[in-house]
Order: C-alpha cells, then structure tokens, then sequence
C-alpha cells in the first residue's frame, strides 16, 4: 500500500484509510463483531489511517477502533478523530475549556493518553476565522493531548481559511468524481502550505458503487433516509449533495467508465488518489469484503487519460450545476 506524507506534521498514512461512521450509527443496523471483522480486513490489507468520530455513535466506533487496536499492538496506525459535534452548533461552544473535556471523553474511548490527529467537526463557519480556536488547538498539542489537529469542513471556502493557519496540519474536505470544486483552489493550496488532505465521501455515501436504484429503500436509522434534504445536517454530506434520482441515472454513466476488472467503487477511489495533493482518501466499509476491495485500490495503475476526461465531462454535464454553488 502506498504511503504519503501530511505534509508539516511529517507522519505518513496508506493512500487508502477506512472511514468510521458506519462503525457507530446512521448507516443502518451495527454489528459489534462485524466492525472489528472490518477494522480487522483493513489493516490486514495495509490500511494505516482510521478516521472517526467523538460523534459516531456516541462514541461507539471510536470504541470499536480502541478495542480492535488494543488486541493488535503490533499494528501502527494512525488514528484520527473529530470533535465539536454533541454540542449545539454555536461558535460560543468552540473554546478551550470544552475542548479539553472533549478531548478527555475521546482519549477515554479510544484508550490512548494522546490522540494523533483531533479535527474540528464542520463547526459553524465563522469559527475557522477566530484566533482563539486556534491558540485553544495549539494549547492541545503543547499540553500532548493530541499530536497534531486539523478540521473537516463542508464549503471549499471554509478550507482556504483554515489551510492559511500555521498550525494546521490537515483539512477533511468531501471529494469525489461527483465533487470536483477541491481540485480548483484547495488542493493547490493545501500543496502549498504542506497541509494534508483527507477526502471523504468517497463514494458519494454509495452513489458512486452503482449499486443503487431510484427504488432503492434504505433503513429509517440510515442517514440516506432522514437527511437526503439536509434535515438533520448539512445536506452535503448525503450523496454529496446530488439529488438521489439523478445521482443515480448519472451513477449509471460513471459505471460503464470503470476499466474492465474494475468496481465503480475502485474507479472512484482510484480517481481521488490520483488528483494531486490528496493524502489519503477514507471509504467506508460495512464489510471485511468491501474493507478489502477498497485497499486493493492502493495497488491498482492510475486511470487512463481518456477515462479522466471521460469521468470530467459526466461531472460537467450532469452534476456540476448541483453541487458547485453551495460547496
């Protein structure tokens, strides 16, 4: 598996992590067992970067990642959390006396005196401009709570005020070949400062693996369901934004460019890997199955020239108008 360097804070991870919220809620039913079958398939398959929550299931996967780990200390992975979202969404709460007591409550949970990576959780906008967070976010790393800090935002403008901090070493941003606007003005930037990139929604939560009908039903607990218009969070982060219907017409198209062998899945991961300055890029998996396919990415030759055209004219024509004005 590939490795590549975030940039200022100097540690590497596989191209290909593993995404965790399915590990704790909104994605259906979750099997305790079945999450360390796939946290178990992933590392097996070279997957050094997990990326979690303090919010997935209340701590349930960042759980599930310290128990795993914890039974495996030959393993070297680098874990990465985010915090800031079991409070109300209000810049009043992003200061750092309750960054420290979120920071406890992770520790705790992932069973570690200091964490490697803690990201604001898509906090509201006007927090990526205030100083104080960031004195608060420096005082993290000096106190040795965590190792380095970075933020997962939703706009790309939201990136390009935070990657202009010093101290940042990462930014979360949603990539994929249904979400192109990063590639215009954050990913240079994020070159150039030394800022690593983790791109997530890899799979447009599923669009993009060509699996789905527009008569596909998924469970009432499943955020596909409840947040398709941004009921419950930022619409973004739901098929990347795409209305469901049309993602899935367009889904179609995207399918028939993957090359012979090749999943629709493997295509779109392999196409984030390929854009310059990503680090690494986090698919989900609810399988060790899907955990194992997804990393064989991490070995698999770039995409043709004629296909990356291919996969840019679809974006062009047919989500481009979508998602481009709000994210």
């Amino acid at each position: 598996m590939e490795e590549r360097a975030f940039g200022r804070w100097g540690q590497h991870a596989s191209v290909i992590g593993l995404g965790t919220w399915q590990l704790g809620a909104d994605w259906g039913d979750v099997d305790d067992r079945r999450s360390l079958a796939v946290l178990e398939a992933a590392a097996e398959a070279g997957v050094t970067f997990f990326d979690t929550a303090d919010v997935y299931g209340d701590g349930r996967s960042e759980s599930a990642i310290a128990g795993f780990l914890g039974s495996r200390p030959d393993l070297h992975v680098l874990v990465a959390t985010k915090m800031g979202r079991r409070v109300d969404q209000i810049p009043e709460n992003y200061v750092l006396d309750n960054f420290r007591a979120w920071n406890d409550r992770s520790r705790r949970n992932l069973g570690v005196d200091r964490i490697d990576l803690v990201q604001l959780h898509c906090p509201p906008t006007v927090v990526y401009s205030r100083d104080a967070v960031f004195d608060a976010l420096d005082t993290l790393v000096a106190e040795e709570r965590v190792a380095a800090y970075g933020v997962s935002v939703e706009t790309c403008a939201e990136a390009l005020t935070a990657i202009a901090r010093p101290g940042l070493a990462s930014v979360q941003i949603i990539l994929n070949p249904f979400r192109m606007k990063p590639l215009q003005q954050v990913l240079p930037a994020a070159r150039e400062a030394g800022v690593g990139v983790v791109a997530r929604v890899p799979l447009a939560s599923g669009l993009l693996s060509g699996r789905y009908t527009a008569d596909t039903v998924f469970p009432a607990d499943d955020h596909r369901t409840y947040n398709r218009h941004g009921e419950a969070f930022d619409q973004g982060e739901t098929f990347s934004g795409v209305d469901f219907a049309a993602g899935v017409e367009a889904a179609a198209e995207f399918a028939a460019l993957a090359p012979e062998g090749w999943t629709p899945a493997q295509t779109a991961l392999r196409w984030i890997v390929q854009q310059p300055g990503v680090t690494t890029v986090i698919p989900g998996a609810r399988t060790p199955e899907q955990a194992r396919a997804n990393a064989l990415v991490g070995k698999l030759p770039p995409l043709s020239d004629a296909t990356l055209a291919a996969i840019e004219d679809l974006y062009r024509h047919r989500v481009r108008d979508q998602v481009e004005r709000r994210w």
